[in-house]
């Protein structure tokens, strides 16, 4: 019995010892970004955006007005999932890595007077890559803010979210896209 336990425990040791020995895993990041900014936005950020700012409409017609918003389980549900896809777009486009376009690709609306050049906005992303995880934050914030309204299902409060969601583009926007537009006072 006594050969059985000293056996045993030298086993033991010496897996011990043998597993000491072993290098440490090489940690690989399960991110991996594929699609740019550009991207994102056309794919992710714009349509959800989109479906949560054409939820809720007033249209004035010759017969008086038309309101569209959300009333059944089914139409809060879509509004729903539009506004968890905001939300975490803001999450995936600030994954380390990210380009704003594919290389030797321009912006879409490049020929668009006043728009940086797509290595001017990488630029600046890449220089203070805090300041643009700020503007994500925003949109993410502006995204909860809709969910929470569509959670309480306050038609109200999810008109005044798109305006926050709106915001936040428009602050992203000016500060990276189009930053030297003319905007009058």
């Amino acid at each position: 019995m006594k050969t059985f336990r000293l056996t045993s425990f030298a086993s033991v040791l010496c897996l011990a010892a043998c597993s000491q020995n072993e290098q440490p895993p090489v940690h690989v990041t399960a991110y991996k970004p594929v699609a740019t900014v550009q991207d994102i936005m056309q794919s992710i950020v714009d349509p959800a955006a989109d479906s949560l700012w054409e939820s809720v409409e007033t249209t004035v017609i010759a017969k008086g007005t038309e309101e569209k918003q959300p009333r059944t389980d089914e139409e809060w549900k879509t509004v729903r999932h539009h506004a968890i896809t905001l939300v975490e777009s803001a999450n995936v486009l600030v994954i380390p890595g990210r380009h704003v376009v594919h290389t030797s690709k321009s912006l879409e609306d490049a020929h668009v007077a006043g728009i940086n050049k797509a290595e001017d906005i990488q630029k600046l992303i890449d220089d203070n890559p805090e300041a643009f995880e700020s503007y994500a934050v925003a949109l993410r914030a502006a995204g909860e803010q809709a969910l929470a309204a569509i959670d309480a299902r306050d038609v109200p409060a999810l008109v005044n979210a798109g305006g926050t969601i709106d915001a936040a583009c428009e602050q992203c926007h000016l500060h990276y896209w189009y930053p030297n537009t003319f905007r009058p006072n």
